[in-house]
């Protein structure tokens, strides 16, 4: 799978025009509230949406498509977008339709290639073709489109958006989950125990890796006790247990602070042996201890080296944990967001 090299929205929110913007191996959106750094978030989140053939269902827990394109229909009648990862693009167009929902005015997938004096384009949807498993049939005739078409829908399935802000009483991270849901963390961590249960009982090493920051932010953590039980259906479950240093007695999830679970949520997301291709988490920071941001920063800076990792923060500790060339700064010019990166002297009269 690939990381996203270059991206371009058009009339998505608060980003009326992000043209052919860079994106790097580390990404930490910084600006003040407002600017758009949680749209460009959401755009994240619609594209994994769309994927799963959810858009309409995405649309309308905004509102409208009304409420998606930049200051409303009358003012913009399309979102546009393209995406380069690769030797691979993306681009679609959004029209906005007289339900309130969305259908496509354009597909487009292209290839740059040394068999390809010029990119290889084709205009075709194609990401509802390839998730409903109609591809062999639609494009059998074209095998380099289909290798393609699919390359593209597996490097967008794999980049991944995690938001772990919510540890209410409900939460999926503090309840009972199906044991055989692992086979990827979810994005609100909602089979957390599943996994780390995986991780635990596999040949993989991260799950110590997990235990030991854990334990580093929270001195008093031991262990996770990850004991599936059996109902009377047959089906396993499994809950997020712990212990404390010194005590074999097994505590609830709910007997850990808010903070304290996110960044648990946050170590396993960094350091799991598969990585996604391109991880983007909107206020990591939220909740934690100052020692725990200095921790969540190395965890950062290590994952970056293996992948893509996409950060908006308002914490001034977490951006000290930074260089100057991974910061974007985000601000809104007359409405709009814009997305700058500055050089070092520009930087210090920006701050």
């Amino acid at each position: 799978m690939s990381k996203i090299d270059r991206l371009t929205i058009k009339g998505f929110k608060s980003i009326r025009n992000l043209n052919n913007f860079e994106l790097r191996d580390l990404n930490v959106l910084i600006g003040p509230n407002g600017a758009g750094k949680s749209n460009f978030v959401s755009y994240f989140r619609m594209l994994s949406e769309m994927v799963e053939q959810r858009l309409q269902v995405w649309t309308r827990q905004q509102g409208s498509a009304d409420r998606v394109v930049s200051f409303g229909v009358k003012e913009t009648s399309k979102l546009e977008s393209s995406i380069e990862f690769g030797s691979n693009s993306y681009q679609f167009e959004l029209l906005p339709s007289t339900d309130g929902g969305f259908f496509f005015g354009k597909e487009q997938i292209g290839f740059w290639g040394s068999a390809y004096n010029q990119p290889y384009l084709y205009n075709q949807p194609y990401l509802e073709v390839i998730s409903s498993g109609q591809l062999e049939s639609k494009l059998k005739s074209v095998i380099p489109t289909k290798k393609i078409a699919d390359f593209c829908y597996r490097s967008i399935s794999d980049w991944k958006i995690f938001h772990f802000h919510d540890t209410s009483d409900t939460a999926g991270v503090k309840r009972l989950g199906a044991l055989h849901d692992f086979q990827y963390l979810r994005p609100e961590a909602a089979n957390l125990a599943a996994f780390l249960y995986r991780l635990q009982n596999s040949t993989f090493n991260e799950y110590m890796q997990i235990i030991q920051v854990v334990r580093l932010a929270i001195p008093f953590f031991d262990d996770f006790v990850l004991d599936p039980q059996s109902l009377p259906d047959g089906e396993e479950q499994i809950r997020l247990l712990w212990r404390q240093k010194n005590s074999d007695y097994a505590l609830w999830p709910s007997q850990l602070s808010d903070g304290s679970i996110r960044f648990i949520c946050l170590a396993t997301a960094l350091l799991q042996p598969k990585l996604p291709s391109t991880i983007v988490i909107d206020e990591p920071e939220l909740g934690l201890h100052p020692y725990a941001i200095t921790l969540l920063g190395s965890l950062i800076r290590s994952a970056s080296k293996k992948t893509q990792v996409i950060i908006s923060t308002q914490s001034v500790a977490l951006v000290n944990e930074f260089a100057i060339e991974d910061l974007v700064i985000v601000e809104s010019e007359e409405g709009a967001t814009v997305f700058k990166r500055l050089e070092p002297s520009d930087f210090q009269n920006w701050l």
